[in-house]
């Protein structure tokens, strides 16, 4: 950077490093959390026709309060047997979009907001482009796994940082694991005067039983839950992401946000989406098969897999992780280094992207692999 820019650049702003997930030209892709199943054509051709049908109206403004897609996402939300209304539903260009409204509304200047490490690394990124102070929580629990967080430990920590904005992330990107409510009503409790807000943009993929905290949602107006379309919707592209919550705290984001931040394409191509909810969602369930098959083929290569509530694997027992990554480069598949030593995630393919990364993987385990000391 040009020493004559970086000195105009905000103080806290310098030497950072932008969010840089790879995007390279490679036979397997799986490091970016994407579902690898095209949109099917049916809801190709709808989402071309709900387009289609917009455009002699492109000339307008698209509807400032999303008021269709806001109905379609508030009833989808409904159909996990908790009742969730319109005016419950924000929806933003990515979820991304969706947490940065929150923190322009709640945090700032001279407040402070609380992720547990490690996490969705977005976090501390949109934290620090408003001016809020980032605060890195920690987890593991002893005699559990290295990488869960307890309602002891969270509510400990919470009390000792006294954050105005508190991020829960269940399923956990990068680890896969999830949150018990426990967990959620113990921050929440713990944190009287904060917005706590858990991030469930992988909630679709959880194991039977895993409980999302839109249950908990009622009486407890400082409680957000987001979710996005990019991952079990197989939308990335359309980047749409929203959340539910009290209607006077979504009331609220409508003083940060853009005017028409959500344009009429954005709207048609997500509400279409949402008619076939049943056709987008099929592939979870075979994602779902293939993550629980990299737990346990690489569990048997003598590595260490996290056991995983989303559409990706974090795996350990690596002598150097970015040295691994770069060979399965070199193979023609593509990983994430999430920057944890000794640890690699991979995302969730199609059978066959499964079988070409455990092959690869499996080559490389007799001199890749950190031996017991």
């Amino acid at each position: 950077m040009r020493p004559e820019i970086e000195a105009l650049l905000r103080p806290d702003l310098r030497g950072g490093t932008a969010y840089g997930a790879p995007q390279l030209d490679v036979p397997v892709a799986l490091n970016t959390n994407e579902n690898s199943y095209a949109v099917p054509p049916v809801v190709t051709e709808a989402i071309t026709r709900a387009v289609a049908e917009t455009a002699a109206g492109l000339n307008r403004y698209p509807d400032r309060e999303f008021t269709v897609l806001r109905g379609a996402l508030a009833a989808y939300l409904s159909r996990s047997g908790t009742s969730i209304a319109v005016d419950q539903v924000w929806a933003g260009n990515g979820s991304n979009e969706v947490l940065l409204h929150l923190l322009q509304a709640f945090g700032g200047p001279g407040r402070v907001a609380l992720g547990f490490t490690p996490a969705y690394s977005m976090h501390p990124i949109i934290t620090t482009t408003t001016g809020t102070t980032w605060v890195d929580g920690m987890r593991g629990v002893a005699g559990a796994g290295a990488f869960d967080l307890d309602a002891a430990s969270a509510v400990a920590q919470v009390r000792a940082h006294r954050p105005d904005v508190v991020f829960l992330c269940s399923p956990n990107n990068p680890t896969g694991t999830a949150l018990g409510l426990d967990v959620v009503e113990a921050v929440h409790e713990a944190a009287p005067d904060a917005l706590v807000v858990v991030d469930e943009a992988y909630a679709e993929f959880a194991r039977p039983g895993t409980r999302s905290a839109l249950t908990l949602l009622e009486g407890r107006p400082r409680l957000v839950v987001t979710r996005t379309m990019s991952k079990a919707f197989a939308l990335a592209g359309a980047r749409l992401g929203y959340l539910a919550a009290d209607p006077d705290l979504v009331d609220a984001l409508r003083l940060v946000r853009m005017p028409y931040h959500l344009g009429t394409q954005t709207q048609a191509v997500a509400t279409a989406a949402l008619n076939h909810t049943d056709l987008m969602l099929h592939t979870v369930d075979v994602i779902k098969e293939q993550r629980d098959r990299i737990v346990a083929e690489v569990a048997a290569m003598g590595l260490d897999p996290v056991a995983s509530d989303a559409n990706f694997v974090l795996f350990g027992g690596l002598q150097d992780s970015h040295v691994t990554w770069q060979a399965l480069l070199d193979d023609g598949v593509l990983v994430r280094d999430v920057g944890i030593p000794h640890y690699l995630r991979v995302t969730a393919g199609t059978p066959e992207e499964t079988s070409r990364f455990l092959g690869a993987l499996a080559a490389l385990v007799p001199t890749h692999r950190l031996e017991a000391s």
